[in-house]
Formats: structure tokens, sequence, C-alpha cells
């Protein structure tokens, strides 16, 4: 079924509903968890959820997309937060929301589909390292200020009741699909614990997640401009890290899918979800994957589920919290274990020797930046560099002339490939300047001329002709190439022959 808005004929209410309360239990403990590594209370982490859910659950781009108070944005934070206290975070959340709207206004997030797949292999790879290995952190326990792994029956009690989760999210669906098998496992783990008084580590050995309802709040901060460069920096890799993970979020539920989200409106959506939470105390956020995965799988097709996933982290806020913190941290961990395996991209390992070298070094260095500095926007920047200038290459060297001389004696070089920055030096190579005739005939039947550098190559080849009194005459240029070097009229002037398809320049 396509992913739809609001066709209520349409809508599995009873998948929506099970899938939304599935992912906001999955997001409790993640949004405490970062919310505390980054020194902030506790309740910051689940307003995010709150916030960044129904906000772009009801104006996002992309049905069954579910966002929140994210690890991946907070982090950059920690620095500003550490010297300049928390009013200045809520400050540069909303300037980051206002960077985001503004991509989405002038449509640039349209770009996000220049990324190739060997770099959404290494981020999605790299991603599923990140949650696994915060899971595996929650085998460890605090005790008189100190943080130590689990041992003896703490950690036997809770690889156990992990082991139990993961495998009820593996065999409940061979059951039945009606309800979702993460739900039936944190449900039945909880239960187990509950009723045979097991003692384990719980949701509110990590904080207690009871409060009151958000409440607008200006940050209070110096209205200048001294402030303005105090957060614009952080704001700005913000933006750019939650635009990364939610656009990259945003395509890959495409691709599960078959369905189309729509890019521009979801950087608008994430922008005004992060203005909101700068005024209403939230820590800001973006997409989350694991999340959105445990949605999919949960059988949600529409806003639906987002929209119960967050108002379910409002009654755990405001009523729920003592119920969400008897939950075993064992049942969620299973969960997010189970969620990380499905992220990994397992087809990029059965592909990897048949992939170019270049894409799989581009695959493995993506993954190691998101895995060792938790920086997705810089991960991904660089493999779409990286990709970038190996494509150059590979077309710079493809350039090719075939020579001949016409009916009239004149010499022709067809060209092959495109000339642009990368292959101009190879483009030049293949002309014989004192040695040809005095009229040389370049066909760009087969090329297309591409950029400034091409042009300027144009222009040299023109002027070596010229001085030893021969001339250079164009023939078949496209449209797009007669038209770049028209604009270049004045800096440039080349000979292209005229015929009834391309018009001449005078």
């Amino acid at each position: 079924m396509a992913f739809d808005t609001f066709n209520f004929s349409k809508v599995n209410f009873k998948n929506e509903i099970l899938a939304g309360l599935t992912v906001s239990m999955t997001m409790i403990p993640e949004s405490l968890s970062f919310a505390i590594l980054a020194g902030l209370t506790p309740l910051m982490g689940l307003y995010a959820a709150f916030l960044m859910g129904i906000v772009t659950a009801i104006l996002g781009g992309r049905p069954g997309l579910v966002s929140g108070g994210a690890g991946a944005t907070i982090v950059v934070m920690i620095a500003l937060i550490a010297s300049h206290g928390v009013e200045y975070l809520f400050a540069a959340v909303i300037l980051a929301g206002i960077i985001q709207i503004l991509v989405g206004a002038f449509k640039l997030g349209k770009f996000v589909r220049l990324i190739p797949q060997p770099v959404m292999y290494g981020f999605l790879n790299g991603l599923a390292i990140i949650i696994f290995m915060a899971q595996v952190e929650q085998f460890k326990l605090v005790e008189n200020g100190v943080t130590a792994w689990m041992t003896g029956t703490s950690l036997y009690v809770m690889g156990g009741l992990t082991l139990l989760t993961i495998l009820i999210v593996l065999v409940f669906p061979k059951l039945t699909k009606v309800v979702p098998a993460s739900l039936v496992a944190i449900i039945v783990t909880t239960a187990l614990v509950f009723f045979l008084g097991i003692e384990t580590k719980k949701v509110v050995d990590i904080a207690t997640v009871s409060g009151s309802l958000p409440s607008f709040h200006i940050p209070a901060i110096p209205f200048n401009w001294e402030t303005i460069e105090i957060i614009f920096p952080y704001a700005l890799i913000m933006a750019a890290v939650g635009l990364v993970e939610s656009l990259l979020t945003l395509s890959m539920v495409d691709e599960i899918t078959s369905t189309k989200g729509n890019s521009n409106r979801e950087s608008m959506a994430q922008g005004a979800a992060n203005i909101v939470n700068g005024f209403f105390g939230g820590m800001g956020g973006c997409a989350m994957v694991a999340q959105t995965l445990v949605n999919l799988d949960a059988g949600a097709r529409t806003r639906l589920a987002a929209i119960v996933g967050a108002l379910g982290i409002l009654a755990v806020i405001l009523i729920g919290g003592p119920v969400i913190e008897q939950i075993p941290m064992a049942a969620l961990v299973g969960v997010m274990m189970m969620v990380s395996i499905g992220t990994f991209q397992w087809a990029s390992l059965k592909v990897l020797t048949k992939m170019p070298k270049s894409d799989v070094f581009v695959g493995i260095l993506v993954a190691a930046i998101t895995v060792f500095l938790h920086n997705l926007a810089l991960a991904v920047l660089i493999g779409v560099i990286i990709s970038a200038l190996v494509f150059a290459w590979d077309n710079a060297k493809r350039i090719r002339a075939r020579k001949s001389q016409d009916e009239f004696g004149n010499k022709v070089y067809e060209i092959y490939g495109p000339l642009f920055f990368g292959s101009t030096s190879n483009f030049m190579d293949k002309f014989d300047i004192q040695e040809d005739p005095e009229i040389v005939i370049v066909d760009f039947k087969e090329s297309r001329v591409v950029d400034m550098s091409a042009i300027e190559a144009l222009n040299k080849l023109t002027d070596k002709y010229a001085k030893v009194n021969k001339k250079m005459v164009l023939r078949h240029l496209s449209k797009d190439s007669v038209l770049l070097l028209q604009n270049a009229h004045g800096i440039i002037e080349v000979n292209i022959e005229e015929d009834p398809t391309y018009k001449v320049m005078p």
C-alpha cells in the first residue's frame, strides 16, 4: 500500500496505533540517554521527542518517517552547553530551525539525490554500528558515582532478558503479524521481570520520566551580534547534520516503500520543529533512522503512527511515567539491537568484491567517520567529494579524438567524452598544431562543453592556431554548449560552424 496522508478508507488503524506505541517506547531510552550525555535534564530529551515527533508528523514531507531528540544533533551542541549554558542551546536550536526552513524554501533539499549509493551504504552501516554500540553501553552500572561493566548475576540476567527479547522479535512474526513483534517483546519481558520479581536494570535507573507540559519560554540571552557570532557556527552544523540525517532517512523510506517523499517540505518541517523546540524547552533533533525502521516494520503506512508515537511520549511525561520507568532496559536493548541488525546494509557485503575499489573505499570511509566522529554531515560530505573527484578523474581519462580529413583537405577532430576541468589537459594534447592544415574542424557531436575551464581551453587552442595563421572551427555543438560560449562572448572568440541546427555565435 502506498504511503498517503489521511485517506481514512485506507488507514489500518490497528497497525498505525500499535506501531506508534512501539516507537514511543523505543524512543524513550535514547532521548533520555542523549539528554543526560549532553548535561541536560532528562525531560528536555522527552520534550524534544514529543515536539519533533508531532510537528514533523503533521507538516513533514514523508509519511512514516519518525523524528525525535536525536543524538546526532545534540552531540554537536555539547561544547556550546558547557561553555555558555542551556539558554544559548535554545537560541542555537531556533537558529538551526530557521536555516533548515530556508533550505526547504529555496528548494535545496533535492540535492540529497546527488548522494551516491556507496555513501548511503557507509552512512547506514556506520549508523547501525552506532546504534548497536549504544545498546552495549547499557550493560554498565553506576555505583557510588563510578561507571563499570556489569558482572556476575546482573550481567547474566541482563544478557538473558536481552536474548529473550531478540528471540521474541525473531519468532513472533512467524506466528502472527497482527501485533508488532517488538511491542510484544517489550510487554512479555516487562511482565516476566515484574511478576517474577527479577532484579535488573530498568528505565528508572537512567532517570525519571514524569513531568508537566512544555511551556513557552524565550531564551534568556542578549539579543546582539555577539550572540549571533557565538551560536551561528553551532546552529549551522546542527542544521546540516539534522538535514543530512533526515533527508537520508527520507531517501531510505522512499527506497523501502517504492514511493517518493518531498525533501523540501521535510526540510521546512524539521526547521519548524526545531524552532518550536527552542521556544518550548526541547533540545532539538531530526529524523531517527532506528525508530523509523521500527515504525515501518510494525506496519505503519501513514502519518498517524508518528502522531501516536509523539502523543505516547507526552502521555508518558504527564501520566505514564511510573509504568514506563519499570520497563527493563534489556527489553529496549533487545529491540534496538534488532533494529541495528536491520539497519546494516548486508547487501553491501555481498557486492563488495564486485564494486569498484573507489566505491568500496568511500563506503568504508563514510562508515568509519560516522562511527568514530559521530559526525554524519562530515561523513556524507567527504564521501560525496571523494565520489565526485573519482567520477571527474574517470571521465577525464575518457576523452578521445578521432582524426580524419574531409573532401576539402581540412583536418577533422571528432571529440568523444565531455570537455570539462578534468579533461582539458588531455584534450589539448590531442592536437598537432604545427602539422595541421590551414582549417581545422573540431566536431563536438559526441561531446559537450561543460564549464569555464573548457571554454578557456578552447580559447587557448584558438589562439595557438591563430598564431600560425590557421583557423579552428567548432562543429555540432549542443545547444547548452553554444549558450555557454555565447555567455562567454568578450572573453573568448571562437568560430562556430553555422548549420540548420545550431545558432552561430557572432
